[in-house]
């Protein structure tokens, strides 16, 4: 990380007490409402995905994830992805979405899916500057009838030297953000994201 983010705290989801943390930041920022038992769902089955930016102990960014076996592939998925506003153009939505497909990498997912409103262009920008592509067009897709796009990813298994060595620094018991890995983790995209249960970025 760089010096801009020397005030930050980057940490993975650890313990129940932190959920309330992750909580009133998405329900502060997203267009569709979820119970706790969604954030349970996600946050207790995958906790290794879910990271948290924290400033002087204020959630200020999050991911939240999923991975399991999908048909042919063991696919991860992107379930919500927020920056607060005052925090975004600093990548943090960009280095959040890195640490996660990290991970997913480690335990060998081998495509990643997410969802985003079709208008909502910089949080198409920032994932497809990461190297997701548009999979389909999901029709009515939101609760507000907003049309979403599916976006893919294929993460590659072999990385540069220099993402690996990046990667594999920790803070907080998290690996480090990969500026450049072989599937585009190293962005500047900022913007404002809906994901599956959406997810609002940067």
């Amino acid at each position: 990380m760089g010096s801009e983010d020397s005030d930050l705290e980057w940490k993975q989801y650890s313990s129940e007490d932190e959920l309330p943390l992750v909580m009133d930041l998405i329900d502060k920022e997203l267009s569709e409402p979820y119970s706790i038992f969604t954030y349970r769902y996600f946050i207790n089955n995958w906790p290794q995905l879910c990271f948290l930016v924290l400033d002087q102990g204020t959630c200020v960014g999050t991911i939240v994830c999923k991975m399991d076996q999908h048909r042919y592939a063991f696919r991860g998925y992107i379930a919500m992805l927020v920056v607060d506003k005052p925090y975004r153009k600093r990548k943090l939505g960009s280095k959040l979405v890195c640490r996660a497909i990290e991970v997913m990498r480690q335990e060998g997912v081998e495509e990643v899916m997410l969802e985003a409103e079709v208008d909502n262009y910089g949080a198409l920008a920032l994932y497809e500057n990461l190297g997701f592509i548009r999979d389909k067009r999901l029709h009515k897709y939101y609760l507000g009838g907003q049309d979403a796009f599916r976006l893919k990813l294929l993460p590659r298994m072999e990385q540069s030297s220099q993402a690996e060595a990046e990667a594999s620094s920790t803070v907080a018991g998290a690996p480090d953000v990969a500026q450049e890995s072989s599937d585009g983790c190293s962005t500047d995209s900022a913007g404002k994201g809906d994901t599956s249960g959406t997810s609002e970025l940067q």
